[in-house]
């Protein structure tokens, strides 16, 4: 079995305001030319179709017409479509029934009740188990292994049993994604775009590749068996996605079988470019680069600068106008202060901290800190300090 493994389109997603439906559909062309020339058996877009669950009838018009042209290119090949932390899943499957006609399944809810629901099986090929975002405590416990236990029931040919899934892996790269980690004494958890990290073990096994969405950057999940993968976006979301986008054409000989990957990179007609392109730099030379930059190439840019207090109150109009006659695209400077070496902070005993002045105690924070404490904030804390003397006396 052949499959074209792609997730995270976010289509209708803009960035710093500015529309980005022509990259999008060179994309989507990309696309459709990709399945003409490798002819898969199976198309599985895993999750993140829209980027907003109340996506335009534009954006929703140009993915119709996308998987209508995908399904021309072959029209053989089943397409999975599933929902993912993006998109809304009842939406997802309104036209469930019309897709069916040009072999577009689209599994938008998690169905706890009728799993049957998720397994798609694509005669003299294999099976497709297609599980949509779904809230990890909202997952009954050994679900997707009772999903791969109905398939090798029916998997008497032992044809490639492939699953999708929308979430965070346990063990994966989220570069170009904020995270927070929680530790909670005993267990320690990461939480990438809301979604909370899944262990591979929850998955169960029985499957001989693991199709998965969510995690921007293309990479294999460590599971001992080389059969775990994030596909990424085809296209950056961010800044900070500065890695190549690609799709996953996957090959699967029979059930038990290793899958042999290969990555399809995709061309973005705008390419997202940070200036510097390593590190950080003064507001002065971030300007030159800019200035510098070729005045042909449509790229949205934005710029690292290092500061030793504040960005001039007119430093993003002076970069706008910097490239008021190029075809790049002005987003945003990311400003960052320029770490300073401070003396180790006095530690102060109880006592000596109990006779300190409040004044003194905000002084010495905020030399720690290095934020400068002028006489005008401790004007404002005195103030504060007085209000709360007064509030304490009064009751």
């Amino acid at each position: 079995m052949k499959i074209l493994h792609t997730s995270d389109w976010h289509l209708g997603h803009t960035l710093y305001n500015y529309d980005r439906t022509e990259e999008q559909m060179v994309m989507l062309l990309q696309m459709v030319q990709i399945v003409k020339e490798q002819k898969p058996d199976v198309f599985l877009l895993c999750g993140d179709v829209y980027h907003t669950p109340n996506s335009s009838s534009a954006v929703q018009t140009m993915l119709t017409n996308a998987l209508l042209e995908i399904h021309k290119a072959n029209p053989e090949m089943v397409i999975v479509m599933t929902a993912g932390n993006h998109d809304s899943g009842t939406k997802h499957e309104i036209f469930q029934a019309p897709w069916r006609e040009l072999n577009v399944f689209a599994i938008g809810q998690l169905e706890k009740e009728n799993p049957e629901a998720h397994i798609i099986e694509v005669p003299n090929k294999g099976f497709v188990i297609a599980v949509p975002y779904c809230a990890e405590r909202n997952i009954p416990a050994g679900f997707f292994q009772r999903l791969t236990d109905l398939v090798n029931e029916k998997n008497h040919e032992g044809l490639p049993v492939i699953m999708t899934a929308h979430t965070t892996v346990r063990g994966c790269d989220y570069t170009g994604h904020d995270h927070i980690t929680e530790d909670d004494g005993e267990h320690q958890s990461t939480i990438v775009g809301g979604v909370d990290a899944m262990s591979l073990e929850q998955m169960g096994e029985g499957y001989d590749y693991l199709a998965l969405g969510h995690i921007h950057h293309g990479q294999y999940v460590h599971s001992g068996k080389h059969n775990v993968r994030y596909c990424g976006t085809p296209l950056p979301v961010s800044f900070d996605e500065n890695f190549a986008h690609s799709v996953s054409i996957v090959e699967i000989g029979r059930h038990g079988e290793k899958p042999m990957v290969k990555e399809i990179e995709i061309e973005n007609p705008h390419p997202l470019v940070t200036l510097p392109t390593d590190g950080f730099t003064s507001w002065e030379e971030a300007k030159e680069l800019l200035a510098q930059f070729p005045a042909h190439i449509p790229a949205y840019i934005r710029l690292n600068v290092e500061v030793e207090d504040f960005l001039p109150l007119e430093a993003q109009a002076e970069a706008s106008l910097l490239v008021e006659d190029k075809k790049c695209r002005f987003c945003c400077i990311n400003a960052r202060r320029k770490a300073v070496k401070r003396a180790k902070a006095k530690i102060l005993s109880v006592q000596e901290f109990q006779a300190e002045a409040p004044i003194d105690i905000a002084k010495r924070y905020a030399e720690d800190m290095g934020i400068d404490f002028d006489s005008e904030m401790q004007e404002m804390f005195n103030k504060m300090v007085a209000m709360v003397t007064d509030e304490s006396r009064n009751d």
